[in-house]
C-alpha cells in the first residue's frame, strides 16, 4: 500500500490519461460507428461495400495488431500534421502516445458501436421509413429525423456495454509508449517488486472507478427500457 500513496502523483497522472484516452476516443468512435451504420445501411452499393469491408476487416483484427499497424502512419501524421510534443491542458499531459492511443482505439470501437446502432435501425418497423419517404424527406433526412432517435432508446444499454469494454481496452496503450494505468502499474512493479499484488489491485480498482457507473447506468437503462415495452 506504500507504494500507491508515495507515488500517488503518478497514480494520478495515469488515471487521468486513461481518463482522457477513453472520453477521447469514446466521443469519436460513437461519431464514426454512427456513421458507419450509416454506409452499411444506405442504398448507396459503394458506401455500403466500405462499411461492410472496415467493418469485417477492423473488428476481427486484435486490437494489438491494429496498433501495430498504425503506429508507423500515426507517428507521422502526428509529427507532421498534429506536431504535438508534451503539452498540458487542465493538469492532464497530452503527448504523440495519448495522440496514438486515440488514433487506434477510435477506428476499433467505432466497428462495435456500428454494429449495435445497425441492429438498432433494423429493429425499427419499415413502415416507420415508408412514412417519412412518402412525406417526400431524403434517405438521410428519414434515418436522422425518423430512424435514428427511434433505434438510440433501444441501443442505449448495450452500447454503453461496448464502452464499458472500450475502457478496459485502453490498457493495451500501455504497451506503445503511452503513460497511463497499466504503464504506471508496470513501472512501479518494477521498482516495488515486493508489492506488485497491491500495486496492481489499486489499478484495478482505478479501473473500477471509471467502469462501475457505466454498468450500473446500463443496468438502469435496461429496466427503463424494460417499463417501455
Amino acid at each position: 500500500m506504500g507504494a500507491l500513496v508515495d507515488n500517488a502523483d503518478l497514480l494520478w497522472q495515469g488515471f487521468t490519461a486513461t481518463l482522457l484516452i477513453a472520453v477521447v476516443a469514446g466521443v469519436l468512435s460513437f461519431a464514426w460507428g454512427v456513421v458507419l451504420a450509416a454506409f452499411r445501411v444506405s442504398p448507396i452499393g459503394p458506401l455500403r461495400t466500405f462499411g461492410t469491408t472496415y467493418i469485417n476487416v477492423v473488428r476481427n483484427s486484435p486490437l494489438t495488431l491494429i496498433f501495430l499497424f498504425l503506429g508507423g502512419s500515426t507517428s507521422a501524421l502526428v509529427g507532421i500534421v498534429i506536431p504535438v510534443s508534451r503539452n498540458s491542458y487542465f493538469g492532464i499531459t497530452v503527448n504523440n502516445g495519448i495522440i496514438f492511443a486515440i488514433v487506434a482505439l477510435t477506428l476499433y470501437t467505432a466497428t462495435f458501436v456500428c454494429e449495435v446502432v445497425r441492429s438498432g435501425i433494423n429493429s425499427v418497423g419499415v413502415g416507420q421509413a415508408e412514412a417519412g419517404r412518402s412525406l417526400g424527406l431524403t434517405f438521410p433526412q428519414v434515418l436522422t429525423q425518423v430512424v435514428l432517435p427511434q433505434a438510440f432508446r433501444s441501443v442505449m444499454p448495450p452500447l454503453i456495454n461496448v464502452f464499458v469494454a472500450h475502457i478496459k481496452n485502453t490498457s493495451v496503450a500501455a504497451g506503445f509508449a503511452t503513460f497511463e494505468l497499466v504503464a504506471v502499474a508496470q513501472r512501479l512493479s518494477n521498482v516495488n517488486p515486493a508489492d506488485v499484488f497491491v500495486i496492481f489491485m489499486g489499478i484495478g480498482v482505478a479501473y473500477l472507478a471509471i467502469t462501475i457507473p457505466l454498468s450500473v447506468t446500463a443496468e438502469q437503462l435496461e429496466k427503463r427500457m424494460a417499463v417501455v415495452r
